[in-house]
């Protein structure tokens, strides 16, 4: 029971580490455009908040960088827990 706590834990803290990584903002001003970009390594959102023409309210969502930024870092947790599950069997 104690080689498959190791994996757990990996787990709970690698979804932490996910759900930060999707939601975690980056601020970018430009002198005619201010806007903070969602998501990592892929930015899949984009709250566009001031523009050369004055304060707008505007969201980009790209559904396809959501989906790799997903299989990047599911993908990244599948390979890893399998190793772990590999490791400890031996």
């Amino acid at each position: 029971m104690n080689k498959n706590i190791a994996p757990l834990s990996f787990m709970i803290v690698w979804i932490v580490v996910t759900i930060l990584a999707l939601t975690w903002g980056a601020s970018v001003v430009w002198p005619d455009n201010v806007h903070t970009d969602y998501g990592f390594p892929f930015d899949w959102g984009i709250h566009t908040t001031n523009t050369i023409a004055g304060p707008v309210d505007k969201w980009s969502i790209d559904i396809t960088a959501l989906a790799l930024d997903l299989v990047f870092w599911l993908g990244i947790m599948t390979v890893i827990t399998a190793l772990m599950l590999y490791a400890s069997k031996r």
